[in-house]
């Protein structure tokens, strides 16, 4: 069974910069497309960045230009920075894995951005 840890999440002051961590396991991690999402409460979990095992990345209009989304695939890892953080960017963010071994999920990290 797939494993995903996030790691990575906190406070942040507005304009600051985090960046998440997500350690796969169990997985041909080399054949799978890795996604972030994030979900605040009382909305839909939604899109944030995308990359595939191919290397083709795609982002949501709102992190465009401010997130970065990326893997090392000796490592089994998958990283978001981002920077130029906003209120709006106040979320759980998920690292999804989906590939040859099906859909997995992990567990979520939480992202604050306040002064």
């Amino acid at each position: 069974q797939v494993q995903l840890v996030e790691s990575g999440g906190g406070l942040v002051q507005p304009g600051g910069s985090l960046r998440l961590s997500c350690a796969a396991s169990r997985i041909t991690f080399g054949f799978a497309t890795m996604t972030w999402y994030r979900q605040s409460p009382g909305k839909e979990r939604e899109m944030v960045a995308v990359l595939t095992w191919s290397g083709t990345s795609n982002y949501a209009d709102s992190v465009k230009g401010r997130f970065t989304i990326s893997r090392d695939n000796a490592k089994n890892m998958v990283y978001l920075q981002m920077n130029k953080l906003k209120p709006e960017d106040t979320a759980v963010y998920y690292c999804n894995a989906a590939g040859i071994e099906g859909n997995a999920w992990g567990q979520g990290t939480q992202v604050t951005v306040s002064s």
